[in-house]
């Protein structure tokens, strides 16, 4: 009996350590879910639009979309969550529009028509870096808002907390990905983790006005998350909580186009 349970703990024991190399080498595919287009892929929207590539450091092409409208009071720069590509991210872009703000939505690298694959934090922070820049030669600062949505919101506030933007809006926030790795899968170590993504750390550097949304069902990114980022927040700060809802469809939500219309343009 002494050597079943000996030998049966080893066997659950080299299980549980390959996993963890598994998880730390392909954790990309446990993050990012892209859909990729062909380059010839006509993008079809109920608006105007137009794509508008960019060139990372490394030479990798990212295509965005910059959607334009009426008598624009600014641009939301718009960094979208993990899965998917603009083909449906596109469709966020009447709610802002309809506020007379333009938008401006890129793919990360291997979403959609952009080039390359996601193999780093840093390469992911470079790339936002590049495109706010882009975007800087067409917008005063002054008229830009960041808006990151879900695996978009850590990306947002770096890029957010490393230049001077009009606001900062977060959607379904996470206080960090270590902090949502304990939360939802708290067997596994997270200093095997190689995306940090330290929002509540880049919410110390934003001299911004920051607004975060976050439904109190959010069945992905919980909300406490967002509790946890109150703490960090400037005296102008907000935090409004959406009844009811959860992870998905948070720019669909009546509550939060209230309140985002009351933000934007005083209404």
């Amino acid at each position: 009996m002494k050597m079943f349970l000996i030998n049966s703990l080893t066997t659950v024991l080299a299980i549980y350590i390959l996993v963890c190399i598994l998880l730390y080498f392909f954790q990309e595919k446990l993050i990012f879910f892209p859909e990729k287009l062909s380059k010839e892929y006509p993008f079809q929207f109920d608006q105007t639009f137009e794509e508008k590539n960019i060139k990372t450091n490394d030479g990798a092409i990212l295509n965005g979309l910059l959607f334009k409208a009426d008598s624009s009071k600014g641009v939301i720069f718009y960094l979208h969550g993990n899965a998917g590509s603009l083909s449906s991210w596109g469709d966020v872009a009447k709610t802002y529009t309809d506020l007379h703000y333009d938008v401006y939505i890129i793919d990360y690298r291997g979403y959609g028509k952009s080039e390359g694959v996601i193999n780093g934090e840093e390469q992911i922070y470079n790339d936002v870096q590049t495109a706010y820049d882009e975007l800087k030669k067409e917008y005063s600062e002054d008229k830009i808002v960041v808006l990151g949505y879900s695996i978009g919101s850590g990306p947002a506030s770096k890029v957010a907390s490393d230049n001077k933007p009009k606001l900062l809006i977060l959607q379904a926030p996470y206080y960090n990905l270590t902090d949502l790795m304990r939360h939802t899968y708290s067997i596994i170590p997270t200093f095997l983790l190689k995306y940090k993504f330290e929002t509540n750390k880049h919410l110390k550097g934003c001299e911004m006005p920051v607004v975060i949304f976050h439904g109190e069902l959010d069945e992905v990114i919980y909300y406490g998350s967002s509790l946890k980022l109150k703490d960090e927040f400037k005296s102008n700060d907000k935090l409004i909580t959406l009844s009811g809802q959860g992870h998905n469809g948070i720019t669909d939500s009546e509550e939060y186009k209230n309140e985002l219309k009351q933000i934007l343009i005083g209404e």
